[in-house]
């Protein structure tokens, strides 16, 4: 089984956290002798991983970024859901999915499964030749949510979305100029929510294989959303739904 390299403080507690026994080595800067790194350190002795010190030059190379905070961890795959049957074969509630069409930007992805994580979705499902893939940017950026969230990477995105359908799952896309709004509509059943790239949106096929399409009302000046902001607004109104249904 492949090792995978993660850095970032947030990244790799959560992986001592959840998983530990499957953290192989942590390296960390030498320099640092702060609060933050001394306490990490400890965390990482208590789970018994191997620490090696380096120097910030060879943390750099092996991240691929100086945005690495002191830390690059390597670890194997957390095994999660390997297909979509697992996943709505476990599901105990109707199904909340997170479908990213063309999403090629690894701070958009790794903010995306941040957001799926916060809202309980039960699985984040790309194309898998239109995605930046988990990539240690993508780790860090979803501060631990990359191990928490199955990740889907389907052949064909609109096959998987007809799939879908014949589950009785509604595929809901997002769409600037939809008729219906995100408070207009009924998120309390199982759906699948489609996000398209910022600028282009869904490719064609997606978009037509989607059983409607929402927009959520814009007040200022500004016309469109961040994709990761833009998933947290539907996701959290379709959770304050569900909350709301089950009181009733």
């Amino acid at each position: 089984m492949s090792r995978r390299l993660f850095f970032g403080f947030h990244a790799a507690t959560a992986r001592l956290r959840h998983e530990p026994s499957t953290v192989d080595e942590i390296y960390y800067d030498s320099s640092r002798s702060d609060r933050r790194m001394l306490d990490f350190i400890q965390t990482a002795n208590k789970a018994g991983i191997r620490l090696i010190a380096v120097d910030e030059k060879r943390l750099s190379s092996l991240a691929g970024t100086h945005r690495h905070q002191g830390v690059v961890a390597r670890a194997q795959p957390v095994s999660l859901a390997l297909n979509l049957d697992e996943v709505l074969d476990a599901v105990e509630e109707p199904p909340l999915l997170l479908v990213l069409d063309g999403i090629t930007d690894p701070h958009n992805l790794g903010a995306c499964l941040r957001v799926a994580d916060s809202t309980g979705v039960h699985a984040v499902i790309v194309p898998r030749d239109r995605s930046v893939g988990l990539n240690a940017t993508v780790t860090k950026v979803a501060s631990g949510a990359a191990e928490s969230v199955p990740y889907i990477a389907v052949t064909n995105l609109a096959r998987a979305l007809r799939n879908l359908k014949e589950r009785n799952i509604l595929v809901i896309g997002t769409a600037d100029q939809a008729p219906k709004t995100i408070f207009e509509t009924d998120f309390t059943g199982g759906f699948a929510l489609v996000m398209g790239s910022e600028g282009a949106g869904m490719r064609r096929l997606t978009r037509e294989t989607c059983d409607a399409l929402v927009s959520i009302p814009m007040y200022g000046q500004v016309e469109n959303l961040n994709v990761s902001v833009a998933a947290g607004v539907c996701l959290f109104e379709a959770r304050r739904q569900r909350s709301v249904a089950k009181k009733e």
